[in-house]
């Protein structure tokens, strides 16, 4: 870097002329003006205003962007920058087709999918097909769980008797048979009338 140098030094006890004090002046100023890695405040004009760099050892001043924008390099620019407006995302709306066993969904705003077991097509179950369910071991997190882990979970063993009032008849043992007899050729069960 450029060393100041100064026409006219004093020492202790000199008196001072003010023409030689404004030409001391007038030295700094032409130093600052023209060394080499100092930059004048009076390149910049504005509130925002950036200094970037042109090429090897060039600065120059890069006007404050529009409200929003955002700073972007294109080397196109003569600064290499250039303000933008900021790109967004292609999404534009999320939909649930049919038989997608989802709900919900948005073109706009905050955007809520769910499982819905209505939206989805009928199969027949077998012990190799999974569910979703409820994790109450982990917070009630949606997990997948084979049937068959359902059905194992499920009480299971024999049938070791069978009470109740007539018309039931019970064949006996530890498997009985069971015949059901109904008058009227009607039958009730859990409210529900059968004929």
């Amino acid at each position: 870097m450029a060393t100041l140098a100064v026409t006219n030094s004093f020492s202790a006890g000199t008196t001072i002329v003010a023409a030689d004090m404004n030409q001391n002046f007038d030295d700094v100023e032409a130093f600052v003006n023209s060394t080499p890695g100092v930059i004048q405040n009076s390149i910049v004009d504005a509130k925002g205003d950036l200094i970037a760099a042109t090429g090897s050892d060039a600065v120059s001043r890069l006007a404050v962007g529009t409200n929003t924008y955002v700073l972007t390099a294109d080397s196109t620019e003569a600064t290499g920058l250039i303000w933008a407006a900021p790109t967004t995302g292609d999404i534009t709306g999320i939909t649930t087709a049919a038989n997608s066993s989802l709900s919900g969904g948005a073109t706009s705003g905050n955007v809520t999918l769910i499982a819905d077991v209505n939206n989805t097509t009928v199969a027949t179950a077998t012990t190799a097909d999974y569910v979703l369910i409820a994790d109450t071991n982990d917070s009630n997190a949606t997990k997948k769980a084979l049937i068959s882990d359902i059905t194992s979970a499920a009480p299971q063993g024999t049938v070791t008797a069978v009470t109740g009032t007539a018309p039931i008849v019970s064949s006996g043992g530890t498997t009985p048979a069971i015949s059901v007899v109904t008058n009227d050729a009607q039958l009730v069960l859990n409210n529900t009338v059968f004929n």
